[in-house]
């Protein structure tokens, strides 16, 4: 069988344009651009995302933002945020990967500030569920969720597990979400378990992974997406959307809110 080199040529230079080409700008602008610094800002500074704490209204938010230092040149650091109709304040449930090299619990649930800066980068709200006491229940679950992650004590920035590891293995146990992860959540492709084929964050679809180094996702919420070496690129129909590694989307935003029970996304 005669090798068509022409066809794998524009193959390897399609893959890397759409891969390698943006996590290699977004690494130079990094480099030659402005760095924003984490006492800038303030640890805890609120970006006035969340609703008042001291409401009766149940809440839980999903906020994206770029990650410390070189590593936010090609991917965000994802956290959950929930407040029950009765509290008065949020909880923060992530992973902190300094905690497991200090010999720690990799997964934080304490309380803290929704929509902080997060090392001087402003966060994203992703997902925003708001509702009454028949909510709390929801709440529930996903703190049990969280507290179950089966990574607690490991913490690996490529492929994973990492943070995002971490937010797309509890969306997945918590369907009613609908959470849609960004391109450049690097880890959310890692599916817990050794497992070659899982539900996608949303929910809304199918998912194929080798180990979070390769794979491809199908799903009304993520649209359609290839994993490369832990690099995701893909489109979106609903909101039209072009998704790439390092720089994430590009295209109408996909920040959802909605309130508990769902009834129109």
């Amino acid at each position: 069988m005669k090798i068509r080199w022409r066809s794998i040529f524009k193959l390897i230079t399609a893959v890397l344009v759409v891969f390698f080409l943006p996590v290699g700008i977004m690494l130079a602008l990094y480099h030659f651009g402005d760095k924003p610094g984490y006492r800038q800002y303030g640890r805890h500074a609120t970006t006035g995302q969340a609703p008042d704490p001291s409401s009766s209204e149940a809440v839980i938010q999903v906020y994206a933002a770029r990650a410390a230092r070189w590593r936010g040149a090609i991917g965000v650091h994802t956290w959950i945020a929930t407040k029950r109709s009765y509290e008065t304040h949020y909880t923060r449930l992530e992973v902190i990967g300094y905690r497991v090299r200090w010999g720690g619990n990799a997964v934080q649930i304490r309380s803290g500030t929704p929509d902080a800066m997060w090392f001087g980068q402003y966060p994203t709200l992703l997902r925003e569920i708001r509702g009454d006491q028949d909510m709390d229940g929801l709440i529930d679950r996903l703190q049990e969720v969280a507290i179950d992650y089966p990574y607690s004590d490991q913490y690996t920035i490529w492929p994973g597990p990492n943070s995002n590891t971490f937010t797309a293995h509890v969306a997945r146990k918590i369907p009613e979400l609908m959470l849609e992860l960004p391109s450049n959540a690097l880890g959310k492709d890692y599916i817990p378990g050794n497992k070659f084929m899982a539900a996608p964050p949303s929910g809304t679809g199918i998912q194929i992974s080798a180990g979070g180094y390769l794979g491809a996702t199908l799903a009304l919420e993520e649209g359609f997406e290839i994993n490369i070496l832990g690099l995701s690129a893909g489109i979106d129909l609903y909101p039209p959307a072009l998704k790439l590694p390092g720089v994430g989307r590009l295209g109408w935003p996909d920040t959802r809110r909605f309130d508990y029970p769902q009834s129109n996304p």
